[in-house]
């Protein structure tokens, strides 16, 4: 196979993210094979070592590549390098993982894209074996390094809690079944990057990836790949890059991060407020006012929870393309008037306990007050009611956007 060759000065091999390049001879889209894409920030130690190999890697398959590094505003000199090392080099000077990527992905030619580090990490003769998975059907093909990690090549803190953890969320939330979520050599078609609709600047990237990936029903292999000691100074910072992935895959899974939480406070404030109102002991012992008004507060709070869960689906639905089964179900079968009379239903049980506890007051001669049993449930009946009735509302202006 042969690559796409600089022929001009290396001065001249430093393009902007939507200039082609002065000094190659550019191929337009689609008539290369594959396209070998390399964030690159401050790596003038090993990119040169990391475009010949990825070139030797192409120069094996049959048909035409290119080796493009991303220059993120790096501060030796790195495009230089990559440059005379024959790769075709773009800037983007706004820094951030997903902001090289993106970069990367514009700029690419090739039918598929192969995706890697710029710091010695993945061995880049890995390459055709990506490329046969995307040619036998695959439309993200990600690499597994968990079997193979070299002595020193990733701290035990990512290795055995970090990824496996952050790994495990994902495939419970998104059920991709993928070992390795955030292995940075991966592949994809570039004919799939308009249905992932990718976004995220930052580290987050690489598992906004895999999630749309799987919410777009893609074809995802993976293959065994080692990983090697990076060579120079790591960029990661383990916990703000881990929260970075975590909270994107809580903010993408409104059914994890709202309604089950918020079902579970619900159900459980409803069960207390329920025997302590009834008199049944539990652990032990009999509960009063103060495990009634905790009962309560877990029954309003787990019904608003609930409620900001289901906009978030109705968000994610009509503004994001997002698909949840279970969610389009349930807004096919009910409407903004089932969800007002259940409101409407709640607030009325409400009121008639405030009315027996005012009719109780009145029977008693207007004396003490004191039924603070039934005022509460009372209360929280009535918010519950009020949160129901107005978040039904809610969910239907976010569905004008239908159509």
């Amino acid at each position: 196979m042969s690559t796409v060759a600089p022929t001009g000065p290396s001065a001249a091999q430093h393009e902007s993210r939507t200039q082609a390049h002065a000094g190659v001879a550019v191929a337009a889209p689609d008539t290369l094979l594959v396209s070998v894409v390399i964030p690159c920030l401050n790596e003038a130690e090993n990119v040169a070592r990391c475009v010949a190999a990825a070139r030797a890697a192409l120069d094996k398959l049959d048909g035409e590549g290119e080796v493009l590094v991303v220059d993120n505003a790096s501060e030796d000199d790195s495009a230089r390098i990559a440059a005379d090392a024959g790769a075709r080099v773009i800037s983007e000077p706004r820094r951030g993982y997903g902001s090289a990527y993106l970069a990367g992905f514009a700029a690419a030619r090739g039918r598929y894209i192969v995706m890697a580090d710029a710091d010695l990490t993945y061995d880049f003769a890995e390459i055709p074996r990506f490329v046969a998975l995307l040619q036998d059907g695959a439309e993200l093909v990600m690499g597994d390094r968990m079997e193979d990690i070299q002595p020193g090549a990733m701290p035990w803190l990512h290795q055995y809690i970090g990824n496996p953890i952050l790994t495990g969320i994902l495939n419970l939330f998104f059920k991709t079944g993928v070992n390795d979520a955030h292995c940075g050599m991966r592949a994809l078609r570039r004919d799939a990057l308009g249905r992932l609709d990718l976004r995220a600047t930052g580290m987050e990237f690489a598992s906004e990836m895999v999630v749309r990936a799987s919410k777009e029903k893609l074809r995802i292999a993976e293959v065994p790949i080692t990983y090697h000691p990076r060579g120079g100074e790591s960029k990661l910072s383990s916990f703000r890059d881990g929260w970075r992935h975590l909270r994107y895959l809580l903010v993408h899974s409104p059914t994890h991060l709202f309604i089950a939480p918020g079902t579970v406070l619900a159900v459980v404030g409803a069960v207390i407020v329920v025997l302590v109102e009834a008199g049944l002991d539990f652990f032990g012992r009999a509960w009063g006012i103060h495990a009634l008004i905790g009962g309560a507060f877990l029954m309003i709070v787990g019904t608003q929870v609930v409620a900001m869960g289901l906009c978030a689906h109705a968000y994610g639905t009509y503004f994001m393309g997002d698909r949840e089964p279970w969610f389009d179900r349930a807004r096919a079968r009910f409407r903004l008037e089932h969800g007002l009379a259940l409101g409407g239903l709640f607030m009325l049980a409400g009121l008639a306990l405030g009315a027996t506890m005012l009719a109780n007051w009145i029977s008693a001669g207007f004396g003490s007050l004191a039924d603070e049993h039934l005022a509460v449930i009372a209360v929280a009946v009535m918010i519950v009611g009020i949160q129901i009735f107005f978040s039904s509302f809610l969910l239907s202006i976010l569905g004008l956007r239908r159509g």
